[in-house]
């Protein structure tokens, strides 16, 4: 792809970012803060029927022009190609989820950066307790973001674990390798995760955006809000208080009349 078409104003505009773009290791930090503060986690389209197109211009238009959010071959694919058009070295590895037993398949993407001969994991697609910043490619190296504990760790046949810490356990979030990944394994994994009836998109409402001191998550009806306070639990009402919550938390707009809204929040709320 020709990244010099890539909108980069309306990118950094959308991120209400306005500082230095030189390709430093500082610049990935703060624009991968940037991103994932800016650009919500969520899978309303695979839930309304509208399907996930990777096309570039689709993902620009949905993401930076009308200010929604994605999953992650969306989000890392967008800041991928942000990279890429700043200057940036990477590329797109592939992921197998193990916050389920057994783990998925490899349908999460996230990049490797490289700059002057040292690596490092970018990841602001996850949606779940992922990073807030990348991390050195290191085995064993604890990374904190805002009171958050990762490492990468050798898991065997898997390849590299990342993992967090919580309450002084390491809890396995993905592992992956470092095998070159194809545009169409991309497109493999996008089909399966937006379709496949197994696949936790199809079935449940999900949104994510932390916060430099917490985070907002949404899973069908419960909006969590974590904060320095404590965190406040809250049950969504159906139509519109729905959709309003959306936007208040999550800066989503669905552009969907009631009439289409209904049916999916009874479809989840059933399969919940």
């Amino acid at each position: 792809m020709d990244n010099s078409v890539f909108p980069l104003d309306a990118y950094l505009t959308r991120l209400n970012y306005s500082g230095s773009v030189q390709p430093t290791e500082d610049r990935l930090e703060v624009l991968h803060r940037a991103q994932a503060y800016a650009i919500p986690f969520e899978n309303f389209d695979i839930l309304l029927g509208r399907g996930i197109t990777l096309d570039p211009p689709a993902l620009w238009n949905k993401l930076i022009h009308h200010a929604r959010g994605g999953y992650c071959f969306e989000l890392n694919g967008v800041f991928l190609m942000a990279l890429r058009a700043l200057g940036f070295e990477a590329r797109a590895l592939l992921a197998r989820v193990h916050l389920v037993d057994p783990p998925t398949g490899r349908g999460h993407q996230l990049l490797l950066v490289t700059m002057q001969g040292k690596q490092w994991i970018a990841d602001v697609g996850f949606g779940g307790p992922g990073l807030r910043a990348p991390i050195p490619f290191e085995l064993n190296r604890v990374a904190t973001h805002d009171g958050q504990s990762f490492r990468l760790v050798d898991a065997g046949p898997y390849g590299i674990m990342l993992q967090t810490q919580t309450n002084a356990e390491w809890q396995n979030l993905y592992s992956f390798d470092l095998g070159q990944v194809f545009p169409n394994d991309i497109v493999y994994g996008n089909y399966f995760t937006s379709t496949h009836p197994s696949s936790f998109f199809t079935f449940a409402r999900v949104a994510a955006l932390p916060t430099p001191n917490g985070r907002v998550s949404l899973f069908n009806h419960t909006l969590r809000i974590l904060s320095p306070d404590g965190e406040h639990v809250q049950e969504l009402r159906e139509g519109q208080p729905y959709l309003d919550a959306l936007k208040t938390h999550f800066g989503i707009e669905l552009n969907v009349p009631h009439e289409a809204i209904r049916p999916l929040l009874a479809t989840s709320r059933a399969m919940s």
